[in-house]
């Protein structure tokens, strides 16, 4: 394991070896745990783990302070499959809180779940950054936000709310402007941080593709990807782009 490797490799710089990481293995707690030889499920065990299997970089988003939407105001709870051995990940999904597409239209996400303290915010990133980081030394640790503009949207609604929200391009782009403005906050406070990668994920498509016209999302969203970028940028900070499904039309 190296994180020396794993900044090459985002830098664009060659290695003695390919950089490695692998996403989800945490869920394999019988195999995590045969592997060690560790028992109970900590961090001894975890970090042993990630060194035996020559991780180089770890995976991390943190939506902050006020990060957990669910216990803050209205947001839509869509469910977990069953993935893990032992099921502990599956749940079930809620009713969506928002009755007419109005509702939706309405929303401001910095008003509904609030903004902590932008120093505050600062300060405990920087704080959960550097407990990571030495918790687990061989890896590149990265900085990063999960509910991103599309994200966002399907957190706080629901992917049929959302979609009825999509059929007035001008009144879905305000919304979406507000989820922007709730994230730029958060990756402000990045920016400000010691965090050298910061990953930004937004599931922005579905597997086949896009599922609004590609001219919106070129002209609403991913312009706004690239306002965000510029606070970390001139930070000096590197940004990886994550999302499930087929953007390759975009690329």
């Amino acid at each position: 394991m190296s994180k020396k490797i794993a900044l090459d490799a985002v830098n664009l710089k060659m290695e003695e070896r390919i950089a490695h990481t692998e996403y989800s293995m945490e869920y394999h707690t019988g195999y995590i745990k045969n592997i060690t030889g560790i028992g109970e499920d900590t961090e001894e065990r975890i970090r042993k783990f990630y060194n035996l299997w020559d991780y180089d970089f770890l995976w991390v988003v943190d939506d902050g302070l006020y990060g957990n939407w669910l216990e803050r105001g209205r947001a839509t709870d869509m469910g977990h499959a069953e993935f893990a051995i032992d099921g502990s990940d599956k749940r079930q999904s809620k009713k969506c809180p928002f009755k007419d597409v109005s509702d939706v239209y309405g929303f401001d996400p910095s008003e509904e779940y609030g903004l902590p303290d932008f120093k505050q915010q600062v300060s405990e990133y920087e704080k959960r950054y550097n407990e990571r980081s030495r918790n687990f030394p061989g890896q590149l640790i990265t900085g990063g936000y999960y509910k991103t503009i599309i994200s966002g949207a399907i957190q706080a609604f629901g992917w049929e709310m959302l979609l009825l929200a999509a059929s007035d391009k001008d009144k879905f782009e305000k919304v979406l402007d507000r989820f922007f403005n709730h994230t730029l906050f958060h990756m402000k406070a990045w920016a400000e941080t010691s965090a050298e990668v910061i990953i930004q994920h937004d599931d922005f498509v579905w597997s086949s593709g896009p599922f609004i016209s590609p001219e919106f999302y070129r002209k609403v969203i991913i312009p706004r990807y690239a306002e965000l970028w510029k606070v970390l940028k001139k930070r000096g900070k590197k940004v990886l782009f994550c999302s499930d499904g087929d953007f390759r039309i975009f690329a």
